[in-house]
């Protein structure tokens, strides 16, 4: 059974990743909630352990269901992408947007493993359990996203995206 308060501790942490994943607030509220839901109807399921782990597991299902689906709701464009709440400075909102943008050019598949690093802090074996991937498979997903996004993140790609 999933402690109530647990759950709820581990609300903000989901959702972040979710915002990040999606690039939409609206859409990740969506993911939360449906990711919630699943957990407290498949609580029976959960066999101790890292909650935290077990409900991005979840949420990997979900998002993944939701693209197979080819949700409209995941179809989105540069236009209606929200800017990132970012301290009043110009440079660093730009980048921001910047990389918020390049991170959604990424392959769904390389976002997940980068957000999981970069912003969740998961070791790979970690991150292997929560997508059901090899270890290797999590390092060169990985290892692949960081140059694709490191491309997007180029000056001559966002001069490019400025003409």
């Amino acid at each position: 059974m999933i402690d109530d308060q647990a759950l709820i501790a581990e609300l903000p942490r989901i959702r972040r990743y979710a915002r990040a994943l999606v690039g939409d607030q609206a859409r990740a509220d969506d993911l939360v909630q449906d990711t919630v839901e699943r957990a407290l109807r498949k609580q029976g399921h959960w066999q101790g352990g890292s909650l935290r782990a077990w409900l991005l597991t979840l949420m990997h299902n979900v998002f993944v269901n939701q693209i197979r689906k080819n949700d409209p709701m995941r179809a989105s464009s540069d236009v209606d992408v929200e800017p990132l709440p970012v301290r009043d400075a110009t440079q660093d909102s730009l980048k921001l947007r910047d990389l918020d943008r390049a991170l959604q050019q990424l392959s769904a598949d390389h976002r997940e493993i980068l957000l999981l690093v970069g912003l969740e802090n998961l070791r790979y074996e970690e991150i292997a359990q929560v997508l059901d991937l090899p270890i290797g498979t999590v390092m060169s997903r990985l290892s692949r996203a960081r140059c694709q996004l490191k491309d997007h993140m180029s000056p001559k790609a966002v001069l490019t995206r400025i003409k």
